[in-house]
């Protein structure tokens, strides 16, 4: 019953949904563009009965991209369906996986455009990354048969405690999951406390420690590490709306010290690259941007990640990486692709997203957390000051990403294809 009440409600919004889209779409305009895809409308793949991942934007298709890659080399005529929600996330997964896997946004939790989708897809099982919980999309795999499995699953305490304000509609909805591989402990209980059964919940550890870095990688950042000319050079990455403020804030107070000090600044959304660039400008930066290839020289005081799939890359070419979306309340992003690259850690005070992550990290002395910007500046003036303590967050970060490494092998265990 409650769960006609919530399709019910779904439908009378519709049409606001369409004019968010059409609204993102001003700053985006990939979001104005195939709108049938969210509606469960598209050409059918060639192939059918395979696997559905669903990973809603970049962070969550690069934590599954070496799942899938293992999955092209194991079964290489399994067919698989890689939907997102984000054109960002779209476009990762056109870049990385071209036509190896065939990709669709994602339906949106409408029983129309469930059932659409699949009948098109016809998959036989569903494997969501991280948070994805949709209770006509569970339902709806149920009723036709789709084995459901979220992966790589978070919960934090916060999530649970909303959750369990909806009572038997929550129990319900995640009763009928066939199977949760949960990061950690806490994370499986809250799932379990949230009427998951307790056989269904297997503790595996984050796949995004198992990332591997390409040679490919090591050689572009070396490229960049030679273009920088021995600056001491520190990235923000992923930074958020109301964050840019507080890096170059903490980039003032640097440069006052060390003059020569380059700030990399990566806005985590592409509809914001103007935006904080002409804020750069007005803080009086010489800026350059790495869409304008040459436009760096010695006087370049921030240098603007303005281009996607490239903030590896950037990370790897760092003395310090700082990761965005921890200064304002957003909840933080994966510390572990500078980690694993030997680079010194730091972030702010909101990290809910990634907590069990972080406390490893600091634990392992892998990571600092500070708790705003002034904090900020002075962590990275001392690291800039002192190369061995650098040297050792960031090989500590390393030992820590290989440690941890082998929830892939775990999750494919649980995905029933064989």
């Amino acid at each position: 019953m409650i769960r006609w009440l919530y399709t019910a409600i779904l439908y009378l919004v519709f049409p606001l949904v369409l004019l968010r889209l059409l609204w993102r779409s001003i700053k985006a305009p990939a979001y104005r563009k195939r709108w049938s895809e969210r509606l469960g409308r598209f050409d059918p793949p060639a192939g059918w009965g395979g696997l559905w991942i669903h990973a809603v934007s970049v962070g969550e298709v690069q934590a599954v991209l070496p799942l899938i890659r293992r999955l092209l080399e194991d079964q290489p005529t399994l067919p698989i369906t890689v939907t997102t929600t984000t054109p960002t996330g779209s476009a990762r997964v056109t870049e990385q996986l071209g036509d190896q896997v065939f990709h669709v946004y994602f339906p949106y939790d409408l029983p129309l455009a469930l059932t659409g989708f699949l009948r098109r897809v016809r998959p036989r099982v569903l494997l969501m990354v991280e948070t994805e919980i949709w209770p006509n999309l569970l339902y709806q795999c149920r009723r036709h048969g789709v084995f459901t499995l979220l992966a790589n699953a978070r919960l934090s305490a916060k999530s649970a405690q909303r959750y369990a304000r909806l009572g038997s509609f929550t129990r319900e909805t995640f009763s009928r999951i066939d199977r949760i591989a949960a990061q950690d402990d806490a994370d499986a209980q809250r799932f379990r406390d949230l009427g998951v059964p307790h056989e269904r919940v297997t503790v595996t550890g984050s796949i995004k420690f198992d990332m591997r870095i390409p040679a490919s990688l090591e050689e572009q950042v070396e490229v960049l590490r030679r273009e920088w000319g021995g600056r001491p050079v520190w990235v923000a990455g992923s930074t958020h709306e109301g964050e840019d403020e507080l890096i170059l804030f903490a980039h003032h107070k640097i440069i006052e010290r060390v003059p020569d000090a380059l700030l990399i600044l990566v806005p985590r959304h592409p509809e914001r690259f103007e935006r904080v660039a002409g804020l750069c400008k007005r803080e009086r930066f010489d800026v350059a941007r790495r869409s304008e290839q040459g436009g760096y020289d010695a006087e370049t005081q921030v240098y603007l990640g303005d281009t996607m799939g490239e903030l590896p890359i950037l990370l790897g070419s760092s003395d310090v990486a700082f990761i965005g979306g921890s200064l304002v309340k957003t909840g933080g992003h994966n510390m572990l692709e500078a980690s694993a690259q030997g680079v010194a850690v730091c972030f702010g005070p909101h990290v809910f997203n990634f907590a069990a992550i972080s406390q490893l990290l600091m634990a392992e002395g892998a990571a600092v957390q500070v708790a705003g910007e002034v904090e900020l500046a002075e962590l990275v003036l001392s690291w800039f000051d002192d190369a061995s303590k650098r040297a050792e967050v960031g090989e500590n970060g390393r030992r820590v990403v290989m440690k941890n490494r082998g929830a892939l092998e775990r999750l494919l265990e649980l995905i029933p294809l064989r």
